[in-house]
């Protein structure tokens, strides 16, 4: 009996809008049921990064959105976009020798997402980046592609956040 006294006080306080309080709708759009994700293009020298983006932002699409994700023939809308900048940002030295501890691997992204129905932009970013740290010195000795893959799921997790509904 408190139980469901207590369910129905927290349904009764959530509106059916998310922009009219606390929701327990989707905040992404609902009109929308599928979406292409083509290979991201590459302007850095950094081979490979762009692979490992556009799977990486697959993935989320199909952890936190209610959209199917499809071919690009067969898609209602189209999320695509370009790495241009890949580089590397010292965040701290050692005392004394200078010797850098713990480097940031930074990726900036364009992308669009279009609504292949009507031609509509429905988001865009330009110069949209995420920074990601590792550590190459002792004792840690973490590789380049630790900071790299940390980046790349941080920039997907940031681009679908990104394709909420206005709210």
């Amino acid at each position: 009996m408190v139980v469901a006294m207590l369910f129905g006080a927290c349904v009764s306080g959530c509106a059916s809008d998310p922009t009219q309080g606390y929701s327990t709708r989707s905040t992404y759009d609902e009109s929308v049921r599928s979406v292409s994700v083509p290979m991201f293009d590459n302007a850095t020298y950094d081979v490979g990064l762009e692979a490992s983006l556009t799977e990486a932002i697959i993935k989320e699409l199909r952890l936190m959105t209610p959209w199917i994700v499809t071919s690009p023939g067969n898609s209602e809308t189209t999320l695509s976009g370009t790495i241009t900048r890949s580089d590397m940002i010292a965040f701290s030295r050692e005392s004394g020798i200078g010797l850098v501890q713990e480097v940031g691997v930074r990726l900036t992204v364009s992308f669009e997402w279009v609504d292949n129905r009507t031609g509509e932009t429905l988001v865009a970013r330009r110069n949209f980046t995420s920074v990601e740290p590792f550590v190459p010195s002792r004792p840690s000795q973490e590789r380049l592609d630790v900071g790299q893959q940390a980046v790349i799921q941080e920039l997907a997790r940031d681009i679908v956040a990104e394709l909420r509904s206005n709210w």
